[in-house]
């Protein structure tokens, strides 16, 4: 049978592929956006500086602290791909989301797993990035290539991880082409291409995608549902007749675009001790907008569930930008 014999989590925030005299770019599309989820409040940008101003975040927004941050963040990201590289795994599975991308208001599945024998991550046009919010072309390199690059996957184990889940009575939906989105047509979103990206080096290694919809009401399923589902993926990938290795991934998170680092140090704690009734009894209210994405981790957590591979923390680095608290608090992680 299959064997899981790592795991790791990363941040793919566009600050990872953005230098730091850039960071305050989106900033700008923070002040923008009037309704930030914030401990189970929503706030305008200036209601949050004012309800976080004892904080003192503004001394947290400089361009010395900016570059410090910065050399932490791309040493942990080496790290990273230096230590999947030893794990050297046969298959990686990535537990991500889209935001957009590719499901559309139309349609957007609670869980999807892709099965496909590849998937491409596209080139975007300099016409789609002069569309763009402030911030994001500059850090497109890191997530998409500057010509098309067609990635392998495995719809064998993909396949029996859907009848598994159905026998487990997960309503999971599948699908062998991606979507046609907006701004990148059937291309793998950025969550995963991140990965492919900047922790795979653009190796050809065989992936799994697999999507749950942390972002967009009505259909989110709760972090009790993600965990569930996530030790439901385990078990398939246990009991599939191979002899090859395997590796699951998170990408995402954690708190954004508000960091909120009392939130992230509860469910680093719970993942760090197995405390499946910590990440249950966290309010759904914790995980929206960019928060939302801290439910792959858990879904990650439980396809690792039984393994006996225990959590690591590399580090966690909150970044903020502004003074009302927006950012991205990124977190580096494995399971060995």
């Amino acid at each position: 049978m299959a064997e899981i014999i790592y795991g790791m989590g990363v941040s793919h925030s566009p600050h990872l592929s953005t230098p730091p005299e850039q960071w305050d770019r989106r900033a700008v599309a923070d002040k923008r956006n009037p309704a930030h989820p914030f401990r189970g409040g929503t706030y305008t940008f200036d209601e949050l500086v004012e309800l976080r101003k004892g904080e003192n975040l503004a001394a947290r927004c400089n361009l010395d602290v900016y570059r410090e941050l910065d050399a932490k963040n791309q040493a942990r990201l080496k790290q990273l791909a230096d230590r999947f590289a030893e794990a050297a795994p046969d298959i990686l599975v990535i537990m991500g989301n889209d935001q957009r991308e590719v499901f559309q208001p139309s349609h957007t599945p609670g869980f999807l797993v892709y099965y496909g024998d590849t998937v491409v991550n596209k080139a975007v046009t300099a016409e789609a990035m002069q569309g763009m919010s402030p911030g994001i072309a500059e850090s497109i390199w890191g997530t998409n290539p500057e010509t098309d690059i067609t990635y392998p996957c495995e719809p064998a184990l993909a396949n029996h991880i859907i009848s598994t889940l159905i026998r487990e009575e997960f309503d999971v939906s599948a699908s062998n082409e991606l979507p046609r989105g907006d701004d990148n047509p059937r291309s793998i979103p950025h969550a995963f291409g991140f990965l492919y990206r900047r922790i795979l080096n653009d190796r050809p290694i065989i992936t799994v995608p697999i999507f749950t919809n942390t972002f967009f009401p009505p259909n989110q399923p709760t972090a009790k549902r993600v965990l569930e589902f996530g030790k439901a993926v385990g078990r398939a990938i246990k009991s599939w007749d191979s002899d090859l290795k395997v590796a699951v991934s998170a990408t995402g998170g954690f708190s954004h675009f508000v960091i909120d680092e009392e939130l992230d140090r509860r469910v680093l704690d719970a993942l760090a001790n197995r405390d499946d009734a910590a990440i249950i009894g966290e309010p759904e209210s914790s995980f929206q907008s960019g928060s939302s994405e801290i439910k792959n981790y858990i879904a990650t957590a439980g396809v690792l569930d039984g393994t006996g591979l225990k959590m690591e923390l590399l580090d966690y680095i909150p970044c903020y930008r502004s003074e009302a608290g927006t950012g991205n608090a990124m977190v580096f992680m494995t399971w060995s």
